[in-house]
């Protein structure tokens, strides 16, 4: 697999191949051109036999903090094409999830939105100490999207993902081992070598037994995932709509609390 990609960084070490976010000065916001570049190294890995485990990694201070607010709204397109451009971060996470290697994420810093998402479309998580994860699409007053809201339901049960996705917080590396989120909390420094010793030993096992394994798993987990998520861009086209999309995002760009009206 050749490094022909802009804002990702691949490195290969014997059966593991480690995809890196790399946008470090955008603090590897989620670009529509980075979000089609994972989903094109994610459809890759299906020509690939030598690699037995991907790795998902961010460049600089944060694994990634979701998607690039800059981009939202796009140019004057019509609801048709709209649709479709709203479909690519659902493609993005079904292309991780159908990964057929077994998938891991190495998180530090902000893991947020979009990134959160990514992270629990892998197989396993690691976290350093200093991570935290959170999903704030509902302080902008938008739905989480992408297809990611039953991952999220399937690792920590649905009281703990209804408050996790209904309040926006960031929650702690702590609070995310005891909660599921994380397979795995290590001091930051430790980060690389526990990520490397955990893609070693999967790599060491039998690759047709452990992908059937995973595939399988899968299948039982997320039996009726799409069949209820398939509508969720189109929810999002909806909130899109709301003077409470504005007021989020108001809120937001001017650092204070939003005052929601149900409108």
């Amino acid at each position: 697999m050749t490094n022909s990609y802009q804002f990702l960084e691949i490195e290969r070490e014997g059966a593991v191949t480690t995809v890196w976010l790399n946008r470090p000065d955008s603090l590897n916001a989620l670009s529509v051109d980075l979000m089609s570049e994972i989903e094109q190294v994610s459809l890759a890995f299906l020509d690939d036999e030598d690699t037995r485990v991907v790795v998902f990694r961010g460049r600089g201070k944060h694994f990634s903090a979701g998607a690039d607010l800059k981009q939202m709204g796009g140019g004057p397109r019509n609801m048709v094409m709209r649709r479709r451009d709203s479909a690519l971060g659902a493609r993005m996470i079904r292309a991780i999830t159908e990964i057929h290697q077994v998938t891991i994420a190495g998180i530090h810093g902000a893991a947020l939105g979009g990134a959160a998402c990514i992270a629990t479309a892998c197989d396993f998580r690691v976290g350093s100490e200093d991570s935290f994860c959170g999903y704030p699409e509902v302080n902008l007053g938008m739905n989480l999207m992408w297809q990611s809201l039953p991952l999220c339901v399937h690792l920590i049960g649905p009281a703990r993902a209804k408050r996790m996705i209904m309040l926006g917080d960031n929650e702690d590396a702590k609070t995310l081992l005891e909660w599921g989120f994380l397979d795995e909390i290590v001091p930051s420094e430790r980060l690389d070598e526990t990520v490397n010793k955990m893609a070693i030993a999967y790599a060491a096992q039998p690759p047709v037994a452990t992908q059937m394994i995973k595939q399988s798993v899968n299948a039982v987990s997320s039996a009726l995932d799409s069949a209820i998520m398939h509508m969720d861009s189109d929810q999002n086209l909806l909130t899109g709509k709301t003077e409470d999309l504005k007021e989020g995002m108001q809120a937001f760009l001017e650092k204070r609390d939003p005052e929601f009206k149900g409108n």
